[in-house]
């Protein structure tokens, strides 16, 4: 369906439009009638203004309600952070595992009173999609998926009175061990954990020996005294070390080759009708304190090196003045065939760093491409890496570069850098 808005004139405030059909499509988005809606429903896969999310022309929404069906058509929602105005929000049947703005999609949305996702998909709650949420009073949860809930998540939620999870499909892990205490302990919260076929029920997780009893599994496995979690994670590290030791010596260059062909295989299989052109090879993510690094040593063996010359994208350099500073990351980071994450213990203290990471590992999330590089800069302990979760998975799941102690070193780094960031054939 397709609506055309065929007068300029100004209408009185406050109108309501709703709209079905398999696909709403607008034109002409900037006419006054635009702004003068408050309220919206829509009951289709997606509405759009041309080819994108139409929602951010309606610059006065309040009341926004959007029932799709977990269509395969992929349309961008990050723009719903410019509706200032919503009060009230309800997303049915989107795949938010697939936008990549999920981390900054609720952004200035100071006031909103009602938030409800139903019938979504969405692997994590995590303390960035709650940051501006407080003025929120209710919040409604659907999850079609098994669903991680941070602790930290709830902690913005300053004014939040209601919170109803339903048919939740928890995950076995202690990273929601806090939820049940949270519930019982929380007098300022009423939450209800309901069930549409039982009614209201006990917290179950699902994990590798099927439902189990949430309260009991936490009880088990979560809560050791803390003088034993050192000594077995002392212990753990330990033999870690000599597992390391022990396969670098006995195959340490059969592993290394088997990488190489695995990941040249991928890459020839994903990126083969891959077309698209980008500005930059890679854009880099690194903390100021570290940019004396970057210009004197990445920048000479990177770009001064061809052909091809690679193009790099620097923050100080290469960013828009003028221009919201996460619209320049995120244009930047899309702009980019690749990003390259320069971890120093400056880059773990950084928030603008942190933001690019999860903006990263989101890409990487919905491309599932060799997208993403780790460049660490110094030597960072397991205990350091575990209060950031993204990296510590990333670190567990991916190689990386170290930067080498010695000079002699140093070819070698570069050249696999070099090599990892050069187009390849077709790309």
């Amino acid at each position: 369906m397709t609506l055309i808005i065929g007068s300029d004139g100004a209408p009185n405030p406050g109108l309501g439009l709703h709209v079905h059909g398999e696909t709403v499509s607008f034109q002409d988005c900037e006419r006054p009638f635009f702004r003068a809606v408050v309220e919206l429903t829509a009951r289709t896969e997606w509405i759009l203004c041309g080819s994108i999310f139409a929602g951010s022309y309606f610059k006065f929404l309040q009341r926004f309600k959007l029932e799709s069906k977990l269509s395969t058509l992929f349309v961008d929602l990050t723009s719903l952070n410019t509706l200032v105005h919503l009060r009230d929000l309800q997303l049915t049947g989107v795949d938010l595992n697939r936008q990549t703005g999920l981390a900054i999609m609720f952004h200035n949305l100071t006031r909103l009173e009602t938030l409800m996702i139903l019938g979504c998909r969405i692997d994590y709650l995590e303390k960035d999609l709650s940051k501006d949420l407080q003025s929120l009073r209710e919040l409604r949860l659907v999850i079609n998926n098994e669903l991680t809930i941070m602790e930290e998540f709830p902690e913005p939620l300053k004014s939040l009175k209601y919170l109803l999870i339903q048919d939740l499909l928890l995950q076995c892990s202690c990273n929601n061990a806090w939820i049940d205490n949270w519930a019982k302990r929380n007098r300022q919260v009423q939450v209800m954990f309901w069930d549409s076929t039982l009614g209201m029920k006990e917290i179950n997780c699902i994990g590798e020996h099927g439902t189990q009893n949430f309260l009991k599994y936490s009880q088990i496995h979560c809560s050791m005294d803390v003088g034993f979690i050192l000594f077995a994670s002392n212990t753990l590290g330990l033999l870690l070390f000599m597992l390391v030791v022990l396969l670098h010596h006995l195959a340490g260059q059969y592993l290394l080759a088997l990488f190489y062909i695995t990941r040249g295989w991928l890459e020839e299989a994903v990126f083969r009708n891959n077309k698209r052109r980008y500005r930059y090879d890679a854009f880099v993510s690194y903390s100021g304190k570290d940019e004396r690094w970057v210009v004197e040593e990445l920048l000479p063996n990177m770009e001064q090196r061809g052909p091809p010359f690679l193009r790099l994208c620097l923050h100080s350099r290469d960013f828009q003045l003028g221009k919201d500073i996460v619209d320049n990351i995120t244009d930047s980071l899309y702009s980019s065939r690749r990003t390259v994450c320069l971890v120093s213990r400056d880059y773990l203290r950084s928030n603008w760093c942190s933001l690019e990471m999860k903006l990263a590992t989101d890409r990487l999330r919905v491309e599932q491409r060799d997208i993403l590089i780790l460049v660490f800069l110094e030597d960072i302990s397991p205990h350091q890496l575990s209060a950031h979760h993204r990296l510590a998975r990333l670190v567990k799941t991916r190689t990386y570069l170290d930067w080498p102690k010695e000079p002699e070193q140093y070819q070698d780094f570069w050249d696999r850098l070099w090599a990892t960031l050069a187009p390849k054939h077709g790309q």
